[in-house]
Formats: C-alpha cells, sequence, structure tokens
C-alpha cells in the first residue's frame, strides 16, 4: 500500500488531515504513532478549525521536521534547509491546489457555523480534503520524505 494509501486510510477512519499525514511517516522515523496524533491533533481544519493553513500541508511540514530539523542550537544550517525544504514542498503544493490555506482550498471558513455546516453537506471531507492528504503524501515521497 503506498504512502498517500495509508495517509487516506487513517483519514477516513476518523483522524484529521494533520494526523493522517504525520502517522503515516512514523515508522520512517521512528515516532510513536500515539504521541504523532497528539502532537498534530490541532493542526486540523486549517489549525483547530480556523482555516488557515491547510491541515494535510501542516503534518507534511511535521514529517519534513523530522528529516531536516534543527536540533543544536548553533546548528543555523539544519534550521535553513527545513525552511527550504517547507517552501519547495509549499510551492509544488501551490502548483497543484493554487493554495496551502484552508479556506480558499475549500472555499469556506470552518471557523463558521455556516462553513462547518456547508462542510458536512456538500460532503468536502471526501470530495477535497482526502485529495489533499493524499497530494501531500505524494510530494513528500518526491522530495524522498
Amino acid at each position: 500500500m503506498s504512502k498517500e494509501e495509508i495517509a487516506q486510510n487513517i483519514f477516513k477512519n476518523g483522524f484529521n488531515c494533520a494526523q493522517a499525514v504525520l502517522t503515516t511517516y512514523c515508522s520512517k522515523y521512528n515516532l510513536d504513532e500515539n504521541i504523532a496524533k497528539k502532537l498534530s491533533c490541532g493542526f486540523g481544519a486549517g489549525c483547530a478549525r480556523r482555516s488557515l493553513t491547510c491541515g494535510a500541508v501542516s503534518g507534511a511540514y511535521m514529517v519534513i521536521g523530522l528529516k531536516y530539523g534543527k536540533v543544536k542550537q548553533e546548528d543555523e544550517g539544519a534550521r535553513d534547509l527545513t525552511y527550504k525544504k517547507i517552501n519547495d514542498f509549499s510551492d509544488y503544493f501551490i502548483s497543484i491546489n493554487n493554495s496551502i490555506n484552508c479556506k480558499e482550498l475549500l472555499g469556506i471558513d470552518l471557523a463558521t457555523t455556516e462553513g462547518q455546516t456547508f462542510f458536512n453537506e456538500n460532503d468536502l471531507l471526501n470530495q477535497k480534503c482526502t485529495n489533499y492528504v493524499k497530494d501531500a503524501c505524494i510530494i513528500l515521497d518526491k522530495m524522498e520524505l
């Protein structure tokens, strides 16, 4: 099963987009799945339904951090490389989906009752969000993460 299929299955089984992406890469980076799910829980729906950065994108940023992130105070090179890889990921995601912003991707504001109702009534979870989860994993794999 491909990474995007694994992530989509996690997503369809009740976890948010950020959780689905990050959890998919846990075994590769020796990260406990429960910790990954807890860590990424608040990033779903554009950061706790604030319709900001897409949760699938945030999950991907965490995966990039797992591979390249700074762990030593003096290691500015790791920070700069992490930022570069995140910008590369973002540029690729935008080239496919025109945005990394949840509100723009969905065309609604999940911070409102109206937005949440529209999201549910129009099945945007399956119509759009599963594709963003898939795209995030495809891009990470192309980046060899």
